[in-house]
């Protein structure tokens, strides 16, 4: 059926929920592309709360507080989901697992992975919380981390904007960002970032041959490279090719702040901390003004 099937409609979309604002946040949006894509919507709240409180049997009359109120959050966030849009199924499950970790796992049978920018215990401010970071790090399905200003993302018609990669990475990201813009019928915006050589910014007499142009061109054809076979597959799909001069993270994280969804490649690296993503989507996942997806390449 294609690399492309491991996403498609059998799997469901995943949430991870914790019951706090960023959450149920990620839980509206992930009902609209539920509905969107026609996929079951699987809510999942993951936390060792059995390790401080104990285990009782679900029926008994002393069950643990904590689990009392996991149970009331996840039912409150089921209903949530099921007034936004009724035509969409939901299906719950608590596990008493490490957050992260089970939400990795839950990735190897989901279309997508939707998360908060952050939880319960994190401190509000514009950088992303341990969970979402570390699921979107290890995540083996698009992870989308909800941010921005909600106002924003619920406006339809807004772009997709693709962070176009190098050429020997990120095909996945480009066909998930054009499967997103086709399927919420508004234009892909494709981005390539360039730089004008530090020497030659500098004018410094012994530089190298070559100039602005040079590089702006090469951004464009790269761009041209990148999204030819998605054009070919999705003949009707507005594209609009740009090129801008700056850091990629700089001009990724500028033009989010009129996008609908910013679509990243994840190419892992191995460091001393294990998986770790590239410097781009690190830096679009603190500061992106819209929601964010991370595709792993597969």
């Amino acid at each position: 059926m294609g690399e492309e099937r491991r996403w498609e409609t059998m799997l469901p979309l995943v949430v991870g929920i914790d019951g706090s604002d960023c959450s149920l946040e990620a839980v509206d949006w992930a009902v609209r592309e539920a509905a969107v894509h026609g996929l079951l919507l699987r809510l999942v709240y993951a936390s060792r709360w059995e390790r401080y409180e104990g285990v009782s049997p679900a029926d008994s009359p002393d069950r643990p507080s904590e689990q009392v109120l996991i149970d009331t959050l996840v039912a409150a966030a089921a209903e949530r989901a099921r007034r936004a849009d009724p035509a969409v199924e939901v299906v719950t499950d608590v596990l008493a697992e490490d957050t992260v970790t089970t939400l990795v796992n839950e990735s190897h049978h989901a279309a997508m992975l939707v998360t908060g920018s952050r939880g319960r215990g994190g401190l509000k401010g514009r950088l992303l919380g341990s969970v979402s970071l570390g699921v979107a790090a290890r995540a083996h399905c698009p992870v989308v981390v909800v941010r921005g200003d909600r106002a924003g993302w619920e406006t339809t018609g807004r772009p997709v904007l693709l962070g176009v990669p190098d050429p020997d990475e990120g095909s996945s990201a480009i066909r998930y960002a054009f499967q997103e813009a086709a399927a919420r019928g508004c234009r892909l915006q494709a981005v390539r970032a360039w730089r004008t050589p530090l020497f030659k910014a500098l004018g410094h007499p012994r530089a190298p041959g070559g100039s602005g142009a040079d590089g702006q061109e090469a951004a464009a054809d790269r761009i041209d490279a990148a999204v030819a076979d998605g054009a070919r597959e999705h003949p009707g799909l507005a594209l609009h090719r740009t090129t801008a001069e700056g850091p990629a993270h700089k001009v990724l994280v500028q033009g989010s702040a009129a996008a609908g969804l910013v679509v990243v490649g994840a190419r892992r690296r191995h460091g001393h901390g294990g998986l770790q993503l590239g410097k781009v989507a690190h830096a679009v996942l603190h500061h992106s003004e819209c929601p964010v997806a991370v595709v792993p390449d597969v």
